[in-house]
């Protein structure tokens, strides 16, 4: 009897030792999504599914892409922050939503509090572009300009409270001139506006004006980040044209994940997207998209978000823009 009781522990343990290993299993041991609060095509969009593609390959899981588009990039956003932090619900994150959306509106997440930074992964600098037929040749050319006709130019921008705003918001308080805002929908409205004459200046993304550059319709006089730029080599920044230092502002693309997610996961998947950008493939899809590698750990991601805080905080209150 002794013999048999001994016979059917042994048949019994790999049984009871199944669910403890299942739950021992090292992370990920399932599909992992990859939230994209932007619809399909959008920049974050074609970032996001170079990141899931690098990592579904590292990681032995697969990881996919799911779009939840809405409330400029808040919905999506707010369902990672209100998701459960095992590593198996991520955030393709973004400039907007996470950096200037919290100072611009009252919104359901808090950036610090909800979300854990894993790494920035690429970033859109912005150029400052006048006409091709401008009289400004170059970017102290323009401020002189400006200067000289004060409150008589004026400038675009895709909408009050975005990207082109702020950052051309902040070069006009570092250069101290006096010129007028006209916010338009979107940056097609503003570079044709720019382009009619309706304006004189505007400072917008590769992706709006590259073609129009290109095609000497447009004139790149400085980038808004603080080096020459890959993308756009020939074009000083704005920083050292009008020796502005500090003027270094890049629209950062990158991964997120929900707070309280173990720092191990933060660290690996930082680890692969860095290994990523290195790569010579990984760089020329991102040159295609008006962008480039700008990797980040989560230490240097969130030192990325106090110093943005910081800077378009204080640019938007001088402009008396209240949270709706």
């Amino acid at each position: 009897m002794i013999a048999r009781r001994h016979l059917a522990l042994a048949a019994a343990l790999p049984l009871l030792a199944r669910p403890a290993r299942a739950q021992g299993q090292a992370w990920p041991n399932r599909t992992i999504r990859l939230i994209v609060p932007w619809p399909p095509g959008q920049a974050t969009d074609l970032v996001g599914r170079i990141m899931a593609q690098h990592l579904s390959q590292k990681l032995g899981q697969q990881m996919v892409p799911e779009n939840k588009p809405g409330a400029g990039g808040s919905i999506g956003t707010d369902f990672v922050a209100k998701a459960a932090p095992d590593g198996y619900t991520l955030l393709a994150a973004s400039i907007g939503p996470i950096s200037f959306g919290p100072l611009l509106q009252r919104l359901p997440y808090d950036v610090e509090r909800d979300l854990a930074p894993i790494a920035t992964f690429s970033g859109s600098p912005y150029f400052l572009v006048v006409r091709g037929d401008s009289p400004a040749q170059d970017a102290r050319g323009l401020i002189d300009l400006l200067k000289r006709e004060p409150g008589k130019r004026s400038y675009a921008s895709s909408g009050v409270g975005g990207a082109q705003h702020l950052l051309t918001a902040l070069l006009v308080a570092r250069t101290e001139v006096d010129v007028l805002h006209v916010p338009f929908q979107g940056s097609g409205p503003a570079m044709a506006a720019l382009l009619g004459g309706q304006v004189d200046f505007a400072i917008e993304t590769l992706a709006a004006a590259a073609g129009l550059i290109r095609e000497g319709k447009l004139r790149a006089l400085g980038s808004t980040v603080g080096r020459r730029t890959e993308l756009m080599p020939e074009v000083p920044p704005l920083a050292e044209a009008l020796n502005l230092p500090g003027y270094d502002y890049i629209g950062w693309i990158g991964m997120m994940a929900p707070a309280a997610t173990p720092r191990p996961i933060l660290d690996r998947l930082s680890n692969e997207l860095a290994e990523a950008s290195t790569l010579p493939e990984t760089r020329q899809r991102l040159a295609t998209i008006g962008t480039e590698s700008l990797p980040r750990n989560p230490d240097e991601f969130r030192t990325l978000l106090a110093q943005q805080r910081e800077a378009f905080g204080a640019v938007i209150r001088s402009l008396g823009i209240r949270p709706e």
